[in-house]
């Protein structure tokens, strides 16, 4: 005689196993934001270091200005370079010859090379904007001569100007993308784990709404058009 299997319903159990299931999702999901919190603080902490500490010193730009130091230097075109000088145009804007901006990097450490030369009727300018200070250098269409000037303000206006991308070219450009976007990871991450935790910690939703409060507040009543 074959017997029969009865299955027998036990809420406690049931609930139990609800709960249980409940723990495990939780503790996945926080495995997994505190490893993407952690590997993004990693990845900005550097990143914010800099940009919070230019941030002071951009606000207190006024006090922090220093002397700009300026460095010249003079030289002379070799004479087979000298018409291709004097072959450019008149006026507008375009590259160096090929073989001018090579003499320039080779001998002077200029890169003038990938740069927009202005033309005049008496020489070739090429700005060199640089962060921290300005650069530029001119040739003479009579006789070659060339003239390089660069100014430097100090760590703190080049790190300035870092912060404010000014003149750092692409490479500086991605960086801050990158950067920007692990901060969103970090800062998002941070506010589900914020959730996570607010039940223990009744503190967390007062703390949050003053960090928002605070800079709006102070926007709207003292920051006017």
């Amino acid at each position: 005689m074959s017997g029969v299997l009865l299955r027998v319903h036990d809420p406690a159990a049931a609930a139990e196993d609800a709960r249980r299931r409940a723990r495990t999702r939780r503790a996945f999901w926080l495995k997994q934001l505190y490893a993407w919190h952690w590997v993004s603080s990693a990845l900005c902490l550097v990143g914010m270091l800099l940009f919070a500490g230019t941030g002071l010193t951009l606000n207190h730009a006024a006090q922090l200005e220093a002397r700009a130091k300026v460095a010249t230097r003079e030289a002379l075109l070799p004479g087979d370079l000298v018409p291709l000088v004097q072959a450019l145009p008149a006026r507008g804007r375009g590259p160096l010859p090929p073989a001018v901006a090579d003499w320039l990097n080779r001998q002077l450490g200029i890169p003038a090379g990938p740069r927009e030369a202005e033309f005049s009727a008496d020489e070739i300018y090429v700005a060199l904007p640089r962060p921290g200070g300005d650069a530029w250098v001119s040739l003479a269409r009579r006789d070659g001569s060339v003239l390089h000037e660069v100014t430097g303000r100090g760590w703190i206006a080049y790190l300035n100007d870092l912060h404010k991308g000014r003149h750092t070219g692409p490479a500086w450009s991605w960086f801050i993308d990158g950067f920007a976007a692990a901060c969103l990871v970090f800062c998002l991450t941070g506010l589900v784990l914020l959730w996570f935790h607010a039940g223990r910690r009744p503190a967390t939703w007062p703390m949050v709404g003053l960090g928002l409060a605070a800079p709006l507040l102070i926007a709207l009543l003292f920051i006017h058009a």
